[in-house]
């Protein structure tokens, strides 16, 4: 779920050196139950799995016998759900839930879903994980045929869309709204009668239903959240997919035959949870691997392999067994201290960095040691972390990246929509391995990233610009970018 493009200052990465949101941020989790006693709870600790992939607001909207309830907030699932009251208020046997990353500017409560919707003719709800490529362009037409808009989020559209329909039947409805929005998006609805998942026509955002031991159907953006509520797996939501689940079981539909799965490759690399599986490829197995091929490719004379915590672990473990060289905990990361610790003063900033990371002296001191990272965006947190790695007496600091280098935006939902956020769209890696202060920089080839994952299937058009999709509302802008990057 994206709000309305508001694009960054250029060279955002030279102009906010010191900022700290200097990674990628994925856009929303998703977690849905139908039939079980204790729907709200069973969401929460859903939501509570799927945390990693947005902490900036959350929210449960309950089905109680065709009455629609919500509870939302701004933070953290613990923090919005702090009073016992807060969930025991939200009865009924089926929930939809939502946790929320928010762009710059945008962390308003108006846009913690999940949505609710009341009608003449009855409730509605509505969670959304993923970005509209025609979002500005649709909401502008609806706004002059008189819609209204509470937020200012991308995820309303669909029900103006549902709405505005003239199809006899609700289902109709809905698919003709999911046929009108392009881009990246993973919808859960709610009516008072069933929940329907419906899946983009490429996949890019994963979505899963699976099952408990009393019947209940459970539906996540990740299959960790089954492991975490007993669940397992039955399905993948596919492209083009619309799927209604009730009280009569699980029923699949199609809005769409025009599909073709090209599922984000930075859910495998950066996003998703270890313990999860995207399209029966487990993501530590595939982060994994990648360490492998990095070490195969990038042959480096080190004596210790670290690992960046936590996404980064997996990889380098690869690496090090691959190489024959020792993984040690070079670096801990202290797991209670916020992600967006920002503080106004250089010296605060930096106080901040060694609070969140720490280097262990007793590991790197006089190693030469090779740092495994997941990817590099802006270049500011791996500069701090070599920086870390040197002060605690490294003697050398190797940078290798389990991905190719990232050298154009993403439009289907992450918060990386300008090329000038991304330090590799405009240095060379000689470049960036002089301003991040490493010895060496490498990173794994598209091919062996493809390699790792095991499948082809995959969006990668953040490393070679070679989009799936038409990029509608962003086209003339992206355009226009790569026009001044190619001029420089």
């Amino acid at each position: 779920m994206k709000t309305n493009p508001t694009h960054v200052r250029k060279n955002w990465w030279q102009t906010h050196p010191d900022d700290e949101r200097s990674h990628l941020n994925e856009e929303c989790g998703l977690f849905g139950v139908w039939g079980h006693p204790d729907a709200a709870r069973l969401t929460y600790f859903g939501l509570h799995a799927l945390q990693h992939r947005g902490q900036e607001g959350a929210g449960i909207l309950v089905n109680d016998n065709g009455k629609l309830n919500r509870h939302r907030g701004l933070g953290l699932v613990t923090e919005v759900f702090k009073d016992e009251k807060d969930l025991s208020a939200l009865t009924g046997s089926s929930a939809i839930g939502h946790v929320r990353y928010a762009t710059a500017g945008s962390a308003d409560i108006n846009n913690i879903q999940p949505f609710h919707f009341d009608f003449h003719d009855g409730g509605l709800g509505l969670a959304h994980n993923g970005n509209l490529t025609n979002a500005q362009s649709l909401r502008c037409e609806l706004e002059r045929d008189g819609a209204i808009f509470s937020s200012n989020s991308d995820t309303e559209i669909l029900m103006h869309l549902i709405r505005r329909s003239h199809h006899p039947e609700f289902m109709g409805k809905v698919k003709e709204a999911l046929n009108t929005v392009h881009g990246g998006f993973a919808y859960l609805i709610m009516t008072e009668h069933s929940i329907l998942a419906a899946l983009d026509p490429n996949g890019f955002r994963p979505l899963s239903i699976g099952k408990m031991s009393n019947g209940a159907i459970v539906v996540a953006s990740e299959t960790c959240a089954f492991d975490v509520v007993g669940a397992t797996w039955i399905q993948d939501v596919e492209p083009g997919e619309i799927i209604e689940i009730d009280d009569n079981g699980i029923h699949v539909d199609q809005f769409t035959d025009s599909t073709n799965l090209t599922i984000c490759s930075m859910e495998y690399i950066y996003f998703a949870r270890p313990d999860s599986t995207i399209h029966g490829v487990n993501v530590h197995t595939a982060r994994k691997r990648s360490g492998r091929i990095l070490a195969r490719e990038a042959h480096i004379d080190a004596d210790i392999v670290i690992g960046v915590p936590n996404s980064s672990l997996s990889a380098a473990s690869g690496y090090a067994e691959e190489s024959g060289l020792p993984y040690e905990m070079g670096l801990i990361k202290n797991q209670y201290v916020a992600r967006t610790f920002i503080q106004p003063t250089q010296e605060l900033r930096e106080q901040g960095v060694r609070m969140k990371l720490s280097a262990v002296r007793g590991v790197v001191e006089g190693k030469r040691v090779i740092m495994v990272d997941d990817s590099i965006v802006r270049g500011t947190t791996s500069k701090r972390i070599v920086r870390l790695l040197k002060d605690a007496g490294a003697a050398e600091v190797h940078v290798a990246i389990a991905s190719p280098a990232l050298k154009y935006p993403c439009f289907y939902g992450i918060d990386i929509q300008d090329r000038d956020e991304l330090i590799a769209a405009t240095h060379t890696t000689d470049e960036i391995r002089d301003l991040i202060g490493a010895d060496s920089l490498t990173y794994l080839s598209q091919d062996g990233l493809v390699e790792a994952i095991g499948h082809d299937k995959l969006t990668l058009a953040y490393f070679d610009g070679k989009y799936p999709t038409p990029l509608y509302d962003y086209e003339e802008e992206y355009l226009e970018s790569l026009a001044k990057n190619e001029a420089r």
